[in-house]
């Protein structure tokens, strides 16, 4: 073999390895929590302050109800705090899709999302998902931080928790998208979508006992369970298959129709020309 077609077929493998290789949801799961990640740790007084103002709110709420309702607010303690437990996650499922898509609308991102091969919703859903994985951490901080103040014990097993608080939320995230393609097409909406937060205090303490339709409310069903599991110390098997199946049945319903509003307002933006505009 000559000098000319060794030089030939070292340039042919150099360019062969050196070829683009298609990007795939490994790649887009692993960049999105390393940029949450990197979020979290270089802006660390943000996410210690979320921390503080949860649990401030909390001893407000903790003492502030001790004096007014004494012996009833201890009787049912263990309550208010998964429920409280369950709202942070909430909030935090929510906010993260609809608030992050109004971020990117400001700044002038959001059609790098849309451009990208993936499409705009697997990525704000991706993103979603990072954040919802640091709220679990942060919440389980202040889960800590309510146990430490009210010097209440729960049952924490990790298996059941982090399944029934997770479909629970999934839920919310599919609110989260309804919201987020609200914002798309129609911009500054975020003083209505905030309500919903505060919506969320009703679903999660939502009677489901005494008014069995409130189940397909999303939380409603999902709280109950958490209660069974924290306070009285259920475990995921100990549940009965037509109960799991309606909480994993309202996590898709919930999730699939926020991912419908979020696909057809995003449509109607780019039909519109509104797409970038702010």
């Amino acid at each position: 073999m000559t000098d000319s077609q060794l030089f030939s077929t070292a340039h042919q493998d150099d360019t062969e390895q050196s070829d683009p290789q298609p990007a795939t949801y490994y790649h887009l799961t692993r960049a999105v929590l390393l940029r949450e990640f990197l979020l979290f740790i270089r802006y660390p007084a943000n996410a210690v302050g979320g921390i503080v103002v949860a649990l401030f709110f909390f001893i407000v709420l903790f003492y502030g109800g001790q004096l007014l309702a004494g012996r009833a607010l201890a009787d049912s303690i263990e309550g208010i705090v998964v429920g409280y437990f369950l709202w942070t996650l909430s909030s935090g499922a929510y906010a993260s899709i609809s608030n992050d898509i109004g971020s990117e609308v400001q700044w002038g991102t959001l059609e790098r999302h849309v451009t990208t091969p993936f499409g705009f919703a697997p990525v704000a859903l991706l993103k979603g998902v990072a954040k919802l994985v640091r709220t679990f951490l942060t919440s389980a901080v202040i889960l800590v931080g309510m146990l430490l103040v009210t010097g209440t014990k729960l049952a924490f097993p990790p298996v059941t928790v982090i399944v029934v608080a997770g479909a629970s939320v999934a839920s919310v995230l599919g609110l989260g998208f309804a919201a987020g393609g609200i914002t798309v097409l129609y911009k500054r909406v975020g003083t209505w979508l905030g309500l919903l937060q505060f919506g969320f205090v009703i679903l999660v303490s939502a009677p489901v006992f005494s008014i069995p339709w409130l189940r397909a409310l999303p939380l409603a069903h999902g709280s109950a369970l958490l209660q069974r599991v924290m306070v009285d110390g259920t475990r995921l098997w100990e549940f009965s298959i037509t109960e799991i199946s309606l909480l994993f049945a309202i996590a898709v319903v919930y999730l699939l129709g926020g991912y419908v509003v979020f696909h057809y307002a995003t449509r109607r933006a780019r039909r519109l020309g509104v797409l970038g505009d702010y």
